[in-house]
């Protein structure tokens, strides 16, 4: 099941900001496949919400690869957009990821540096032990959080935002997501998903300057179930 307008999942919202738990499916913003992006779902929320004229303001701050799940922030003014922007590119806002695992990390948590190469025409990152040309330095910190049947639960936070990071160096230390064919799994989820789920982000609101910590529950299946 994908977002529609009229099962937007709203986590948070305010004058300035608006967070959404986004399914797998949805793409956050416009592709080549021409679906309808997640950014033109909100928009389209907010103008039946507060009977909007005209077009709707929203800014894309960051992205979810397709099939993973979970939080999605927006920025609802051109005032928020720059500094939201700021806050991701420096590195202080807290992101913290769910990632359900075949394989259980020989070390049950730990900080993992490595150096991801990008190849553009797979959509996929490469994860190297050493610097390599054109590579770009990748950090996460990862715990066991909770032993399932056939699984391991894994709460991962990132300390660097790069493409593929999580999928890439989970599966570079053996611990590939389930569902995710890219990077090694036996076997795909029937709906294309992947068992990657954005739990939870804190951030400085950017007008407030509050504290803010959103949370979002994963989408329903057996094993996301067991996982809560």
């Amino acid at each position: 099941m994908k977002s529609t307008v009229e099962n937007l999942d709203v986590l948070y919202e305010d004058n300035h900001v608006i967070v959404v738990n986004k399914r797998p499916g949805d793409i956050v913003q416009g592709d080549k496949t021409g679906d309808t992006p997640l950014s033109d779902i909100v928009k389209s929320w907010i103008k039946i919400k507060y009977d909007k004229p005209g077009n709707v303001y929203l800014g894309v701050v960051h992205r979810l690869d397709r099939p993973t799940s979970g939080i999605v922030l927006f920025a609802k003014t051109s005032k928020a957009l720059p500094r939201l922007n700021k806050l991701f590119a420096e590195g202080k806002t807290q992101k913290t990821y769910w990632a359900v695992v075949k394989q259980i990390p020989s070390t049950k948590e730990a900080t993992i540096t490595h150096w991801l190469k990008r190849n553009p025409k797979q959509n996929k990152s490469y994860a190297y032990d050493k610097e390599v040309p054109d590579s770009k330095k990748a950090m996460l910190s990862y715990k066991t959080v909770k032993v399932l049947d056939n699984y391991f639960l894994l709460e991962v936070d990132l300390h660097t935002g790069r493409h593929h990071q999580i999928r890439s160096q989970l599966s570079a230390i053996g611990s590939t997501i389930k569902g995710d064919l890219k990077y090694g799994a036996d076997r795909s989820n029937r709906d294309g998903s992947i068992h990657l789920h954005a739990r939870k982000l804190a951030f400085v609101h950017p007008v407030s300057k509050e504290a803010i910590t959103i949370e979002a529950k994963p989408p329903k299946d057996p094993i996301w179930d067991s996982c809560l």
